[in-house]
């Protein structure tokens, strides 16, 4: 079977008029037909009127664009070129939606939006379709909680925040079917992926993990997104993670773990002090000529002290007043 590979649109900037201009070139025609309708014949009238007629239909070519917004021109099916310049303008009014129809609206059914502010997501349910503006405003897709497992195979909940911005519109409309819904979709396809790749917080010797190294896992993570959502016209400003913990099922049983883990931890450090402590201690008897012990004195001398240096509770030591030696 042969598979062809669909082409590749790629974002080409246009310029169109100045709608203030020729907003001043309309209303002169308007009144210019006007005047000639009233004051000529019917053969002439008739000829203004239809001019009239064409001149409503060009007014549809107004449109305005704020700053951080793109309008994609479409004429009968191919792609002209994306307004980029904020302002008023005028163009082709024949210029179609580059923006797919959104059946959802249509049906009267509200689509979630992923990312943008409340306002934002509100107008694009209210234009529905054929809107041809597209917004380059950087965007927030906050993901939700996945329960996926990690490089041990231990079950983890994650979640990460994606900024993300549209930067090439044709990409965005023509190669994609809807690209909000395919970063989302893409997104999370790539936090599943990155969790695989690491362990939770236990790993050989410096090896990267997901609690520890959150510096080193971010890039990688956007890094990825970045592969997968440049084919829709996306790019990623910064990915990070917001959400890491085990799943509840495992939650009580690692949180021993990592409590027995401190506790050998700490029982570590303080015998390695206990044991310094006790060498120097011995070493000084013995470099001052302070006491002469015997190896079985020096044992039971060194037995107490560690018992004293690595007891929990407080020693209450018992004071010899006779002879060490019977």
């Amino acid at each position: 079977m042969n598979l062809t590979q669909a082409a590749v649109n790629h974002e080409r900037v246009v310029h169109v008029q100045n709608g203030w201009v020729m907003l001043v070139l309309f209303i002169a025609s308007f009144v210019a037909a006007i005047a000639v309708a009233v004051a000529f014949e019917p053969p002439i009238r008739v000829l203004a009127i239809a001019f009239l007629a064409l001149l409503a239909v060009l007014c549809a070519g107004f449109f305005t664009l704020q700053p951080n917004e793109a309008r994609v021109l479409v004429l009968f099916g191919a792609y002209v070129g994306t307004v980029r310049t904020s302002g008023f303008h005028w163009g082709n009014p024949f210029y179609s939606s580059g923006s797919k129809p959104n059946l959802q609206v249509l049906a009267g059914v509200t689509k979630p939006s992923h990312g943008g502010t409340p306002r934002e997501k509100w107008e694009s349910q209210r234009r529905g379709p054929g809107r041809n503006k597209i917004s380059l405003r950087a965007r927030t897709l906050n993901g939700e909680r996945l329960k996926v497992n990690d490089k041990r195979g231990n079950p983890i909940e994650i979640a990460a925040v994606v900024v993300w911005r549209v930067q090439d519109t044709a990409q965005a409309l023509f190669d994609v079917d809807d690209y909000e819904n395919f970063v989302s979709t893409q997104s999370e396809s790539a936090l599943r992926h990155l969790a695989s790749l690491y362990s939770y917080d236990e790993g050989e010797d410096n090896e990267i993990t997901l609690r520890s190294n959150v510096d080193e896992v971010s890039p990688a993570l956007r890094t990825e997104l970045q592969a997968r959502l440049s084919k829709a016209g996306v790019a990623v400003d910064e990915a990070r993670l917001t959400h890491l913990a085990y799943a509840p099922e495992i939650a009580q049983a690692m949180l021993r773990r990592q409590q027995a883990e401190a506790v050998i931890a700490a029982r570590q450090k303080i015998v390695h002090g206990a044991v310094s402590m006790v060498h120097m201690a011995l070493q000084e008897l013995a470099e001052k000529a302070v006491v002469q012990l015997d190896d079985e004195r020096r044992a039971a001398m060194v037995s107490n002290l560690m018992v004293v240096l690595c007891g929990e509770s407080e020693v209450h030591p018992v004071v010899n007043t006779g002879t060490l030696y019977n």
